[in-house]
Order: structure tokens, then C-alpha cells, then sequence
């Protein structure tokens, strides 16, 4: 039985981070701190900047050890710290410095943060240091809201720069959506399943603050649903259901000729193939059509069907291509909204196969009717 289970719960499990983002998460709020101190202490001394360095560490761990969570989002520090600040030195101004103001301070200053969306708990350590606080922060008075202000702005500035420089994507925003056909379409993935308005109404339904934000949850959903349609598809790879009978053409091949091997082998797409057999580019109906469109393309077809326009100047490159180890369930997402009709498959640098959305579709069904046996 593990330690958790004997503690009845009161010890969780273990975290799901490593210890390489534990040492990155400290060094990065301590160094957040160490600025953010330094910086007030040079502007309004340091008898200010130690009285409000409590707030700014618990801010730091937040920062820098859980970037991604609702908490710790810009707006969460920099309007929590704001309202604090404000509440407090009004509370202050009125009822004076006691310790039943600086209570109160506290809760207006949480249901404040709960209308505006700003929850970040060191805002309640800000409001009643700032009631609570010694003669240094009491004799700015009503001033006392621009170091509460700087100290959130240099650490949410090192926090914005450490992180990313880290590896850590901060602050978390929502992916753009790829809007691959200029209509109000939602991406095909998002059609089926787990929908926005889902995950609000069970948020609501949960009725608690849950700290992370909707875009985080719904990557959550979507690689655990991934990971449980890899365990239940098994082993199937790129390799398995590629296509491996290719036509290709070079850069050097005309437009007109690549029209033709299209057309006689009814194909979409044609991969381009150096003279070391190297995938250089691929080209698409599309392509074509999109040279065609172009005022010279037209004339050049009209003339002789663009007898001496080269792939090279048509083709797209670089090219998204897998190897031959790459789970189909990894296809999916790239086959169905990246706008992409085929994925080269590559081993060792080489062109081995290709598998298109009609593999992927006849693989997909081919496992459903597995399922249903």
C-alpha cells in the first residue's frame, strides 16, 4: 500500500512533473523575487520592499511552478494585486490599521477578484499587509498602491521572459483556430465529442473555483482521448498502411507532365524527388490549380499547358513528412486539420510511401468493424 493510501488521503499522489521543471521552476522564482525586491528597494526603499515581500514570493511559486493555471495568468496577478491595493488603503483610510480591517480588506478584496477574474491568492496576503503594514507603507498612504503595483510588474515581467526563454509557453492562450477554408465551420476533430459548451456546463455544474484554464482542460481531454484510442487501435503505424507503389517527379519535371501523371493515375498529390532521391517538395492539384489561376499560368496553359514551367517553381517545400514508427491515432489530427491530403513517409531521409486521408479513413475503418466483431 503506497504512502497516500495509508495517509488516508491527506498526502496526494505524486506530481506529474520532473524534477529537471522542479529546478527550473526555482531558479526562475528566485531570480523573479531577487528582481522584484531589488527593483522596489532602489525606487521606495527597502523598508517598503521587505514589508511586501511576503505577497511576492507566494506569487513567484505561482509564476513560475504552475504557469499554466487559471492563478497565474497576467491579468490574475496584476488586477488582484491593483484591487488589493485599492481596497486596502481605502479600508485603512476609513477604519483605520486594526487587524478586523485588514480582515475585511481580505474579503472584499476575494469577491472582488471573483467578479473581475482576477483570483490569485497572494491579492489577500497584499490586502492586509497593506492595512497591517509598519510606518514605511502607512506614511505613503493612499500611494502605497504604486510599490504593491511595480512589485507585480517586475515579477510578472520575469516570469514572461524566464518562462519562455525556459520552454515553459506563458501566458497560456488559446491555439489559433486554423480556418483552412474561410467558412464558420468548427475544425473537423472538434465536430464530434467533448464540445466547449461541454466543458463550461460541467465547470458550472462543479460550482468550485478549479484552477486551470479551459484551453488547458480541453488539451487534457484531447490527449487522454488520443492516448485511449492509441491503447485501443494497438500497433498500428504509418508503415503499416502506406501506400508504397509511388509515382514521383523531379523539379525539373514540367507542369504539364505532372498534370499528366496525375490525371492518368488519378492522384492528388506528387512527391518531388531530387537526383539523390531526397524528398524536396510535393505537389498538389492544388499547386496547380493555383499556378493556373495566376495571371501567366493562364497564358502559359493556353499556349501549351505549361510545357516549360518547372515543378520547382510550383511544388511546396518544406514538407510535413512521418516515419514509418508514427501511431496512426498521430495522423488523424494532421490529415483532418492541417489541410494536408497526404504525409510522406520517410526511413533514414528516403521516400518509402505515403499515406493519404483515403488510407487513414480505410484504416480507421477497418478497426471499427475489429471492434464490432
Amino acid at each position: 500500500m503506497n504512502l497516500s493510501r495509508r495517509s488516508g488521503g491527506i498526502i496526494p499522489a505524486l506530481s506529474n512533473t520532473r524534477p529537471r521543471e522542479w529546478l527550473r521552476a526555482a531558479f526562475g522564482a528566485s531570480l523573479g523575487v531577487l528582481f522584484s525586491v531589488w527593483l522596489c528597494q532602489e525606487v521606495f526603499g527597502l523598508p517598503v520592499a521587505l514589508l511586501l515581500i511576503g505577497p511576492l514570493g507566494a506569487s513567484a511559486i505561482l509564476l513560475f511552478a504552475v504557469p499554466s493555471g487559471a492563478l497565474a495568468q497576467p491579468w490574475s496577478i496584476l488586477g488582484s494585486y491593483l484591487l488589493a491595493a485599492v481596497v486596502a488603503t481605502a479600508v485603512a483610510h476609513y477604519g483605520g490599521h486594526t487587524l478586523s480591517m485588514a480582515a475585511l480588506a481580505t474579503g472584499i478584496t476575494l469577491l472582488a477578484m471573483f467578479v473581475l477574474r482576477c483570483v490569485h491568492p497572494p491579492g489577500g496576503a497584499v490586502a492586509l499587509g497593506v492595512v497591517l503594514a509598519g510606518p514605511a507603507l502607512q506614511g505613503l498612504g493612499e500611494m502605497a498602491i504604486l510599490p504593491v503595483m511595480l512589485n507585480a510588474a517586475a515579477l510578472l515581467a520575469s516570469a514572461l521572459l524566464y518562462n519562455n526563454l525556459t520552454g515553459v509557453r506563458y501566458p497560456k492562450r488559446p491555439l489559433p483556430a486554423i480556418d483552412l477554408h474561410h467558412t464558420r465551420d468548427r475544425s473537423p476533430e472538434l465536430r464530434v465529442g467533448i464540445t466547449d459548451a461541454d466543458m463550461d456546463a460541467a465547470l458550472a455544474e462543479f460550482g468550485e473555483f478549479v484552477d486551470i484554464t479551459r484551453e488547458n482542460l480541453a488539451q487534457i481531454i484531447r490527449r487522454t482521448e488520443g492516448s485511449a484510442l492509441r491503447r485501443s487501435m494497438g500497433e498500428i503505424r504509418a508503415g503499416d498502411i502506406m501506400s508504397r507503389d509511388l509515382r514521383w517527379a523531379t523539379p525539373d519535371t514540367t507542369v504539364k507532365e505532372a498534370l499528366q501523371l496525375l490525371q492518368h493515375h488519378h492522384l492528388r498529390v506528387l512527391p518531388v524527388l531530387d537526383a539523390e532521391q531526397k524528398l524536396v517538395g510535393i505537389v498538389s492539384l492544388v499547386d496547380l490549380a493555383d499556378f493556373a489561376g495566376r495571371a501567366g499560368g493562364r497564358r502559359l496553359l493556353r499556349r501549351g499547358g505549361g510545357q516549360k514551367t518547372p515543378l520547382s517553381e510550383v511544388m511546396s517545400s518544406p514538407v510535413v513528412a512521418v516515419d514509418r514508427h508514427c501511431h496512426v491515432v498521430d495522423l488523424v489530427p494532421m490529415l483532418s486539420s492541417r489541410g494536408l491530403h497526404c504525409l510522406p513517409v520517410l526511413e533514414q531521409g528516403r521516400l518509402v510511401g505515403l499515406v493519404t486521408q483515403t488510407d487513414l479513413i480505410a484504416a480507421l475503418h477497418r478497426d471499427l468493424l475489429q471492434h464490432l466483431d
